[in-house]
């Protein structure tokens, strides 16, 4: 992994750019960004993908590997924090003295002076830009966005607007969020996280507090989230708004109906709405909640933006159905939290009804499942009705001696209700066997597990119903 340096300076110009890693959901729409100014974009990912053939077709030149002859003629290299120092192009890239810069200096770079909204927090900070990008155009505005996640009425993760306006998922995992010139500070909870770069709770939580205060216009921050909470304590923007269930919220939600898909009441200064959103889970509505806020700091009337925020229909990978065989849905969430893997299945559990709900759990890094292996249980045990556990996907990690999926199943109480088998085909076979008519599979994590779901709905229709 490469810690960004932020103290390097962004280039005066670009005219070719090299983005290492391109195919993630980030790189992508960065790239696709730099297509749209006019930019030539080469660049590079360990595998395929459909990220990467989009981007072809665009116009960018990409390659499945990485070498240092994939430069060309940039003048600029973006790379993400996930790849290596010995990366043959990074390496090269240093050697011929280009700018090599993160991705977040890439997206400072496009952002320029224009006015931001960046979204922070360790749950639901895609869900909520999307639905504030989705609302903003829904109000007649056309701003820029870049979010982590493919926005599904857009079928894209960024876009570049007429207007000035820049809206953006920004990430507080290594600190980058600090780098942007915000005009309108969302922060979703302050769940500690990452704190293999932050190496404290204290300093992840002063993270957040200067991420607050350098708010040029406002600040949105959660009435719910305890820490969310202790940071609104310690913040002294003049600005202000809160948002949640909470009876002190600015922004507060009441009466919330999380059967089928999600309902509830918003209430601002006396005046209520309800609303109705056609994605599910009670953490939507205080998502909404969030997004309705931030409008209202965009100066925009309350009814207009209850509305607006009303139209979202979800983002990628977010709750996500895939297919249904023998009366099994298999659906895709990208939870990889604890806090996360709670409310996606407690979303679930909401429209399963009277079925049953089996999880098919990848957990994301040997550090995070080391330290959270108890909790990730606890959660999947009090939730799922039977969970199966796959290996670790390491992501930008080395190994940890000991730690698999295994250190997850083994913190299970009740040792039947779980299954840890780190070989995909067994998984899919497995899960296919146990489920009947009714039940949801869903596959939890931010790694590749929504690649199984193909063996997963092929196991399903090759097999017989359960009858347990």
């Amino acid at each position: 992994m490469i810690r960004p340096d932020l103290s390097l300076p962004l280039p005066a110009d670009i005219t070719a750019a090299h983005f290492i890693g391109i195919g993630g959901s980030g790189m992508s729409g960065l790239a696709k960004m730099f297509l749209e100014r006019g930019i030539r974009v080469s660049g590079s990912d360990r595998s395929d993908s459909r990220a990467l053939r989009e981007l072809a077709a665009a116009g960018a030149d990409v390659h499945v590997g990485h070498d240092a002859a994939h430069l060309g003629d940039a003048d600029t290299v973006v790379h993400t924090g996930a790849i290596w120092p010995e990366n043959p192009e990074f390496v090269t890239a240093k050697e011929r003295g280009l700018s090599v810069i993160h991705r977040s200096q890439a997206l400072h770079w496009l952002i320029g002076s224009r006015p931001l909204v960046a979204v922070a927090g360790a749950h639901g900070k895609t869900t909520s830009t999307g639905m504030i990008v989705t609302a903003l155009q829904s109000l007649g505005a056309d701003p820029n966005y870049v979010n982590g996640g493919v926005i599904a009425q857009l079928g894209t993760s960024s876009g570049t607007g007429a207007d000035e306006l820049f809206v953006i998922e920004a990430d507080e995992s290594d600190g980058t969020f600090l780098l942007y010139d915000t005009s309108v500070a969302l922060i979703t909870n302050v769940d500690p996280d990452h704190l293999d770069h932050w190496g404290s709770r204290e300093a992840f939580f002063d993270g957040f507090v200067r991420f607050a205060d350098d708010a040029s216009e406002a600040v949105v921050i959660s009435a719910d989230d305890p820490g969310a909470r202790d940071v609104r304590a310690r913040i002294r923007h003049e600005r202000v708004l809160t948002f949640g269930a909470n009876e002190d919220a600015d922004v507060q939600v009441t009466d919330i109906d999380a059967a089928a898909t999600v309902s509830f009441t918003v209430s601002v200064e006396g005046q209520s709405e309800r609303v109705s959103l056609s994605v599910p889970g009670e953490h939507n509505a205080i998502n909404a909640a969030g997004a309705i806020a931030v409008l209202l700091a965009l100066g925009h009337a309350f009814a207009d933006a209850v509305r607006a925020v009303a139209g979202f229909s979800g983002t990628v990978r977010r709750f996500e159905l895939h297919g249904v065989e023998r009366g099994v849905s298999v659906y895709d969430d990208y939870a990889h939290h604890p806090t996360e893997v709670q409310a996606a299945l407690s979303a679930a559990r909401t429209v399963v009804g009277s079925g049953r709900l089996i999880a098919v759990h990848q957990p994301h890094t040997y550090s995070r499942t080391q330290l959270m292996s108890g909790e990730f249980a606890r959660v999947l045990e009090e939730l799922a009705d039977h969970t199966v556990v796959l290996d670790v996907y390491g992501a930008r990690e080395d190994p940890i001696p000991g730690v698999t999926g295994e250190l997850v199943s083994d913190a299970f109480v009740d040792a039947a209700r779980v299954h840890y088998v780190p070989d995909w085909q067994e998984a899919a076979d497995y899960t296919a066997e146990i489920a009947r008519e009714g039940d949801f599979v869903i596959t939890l994590g931010c790694g590749n597990v929504y690649q199984i779901i193909p063996q997963v709905l092929s196991a399903l229709s090759a097999s017989p119903t359960s009858e347990d």
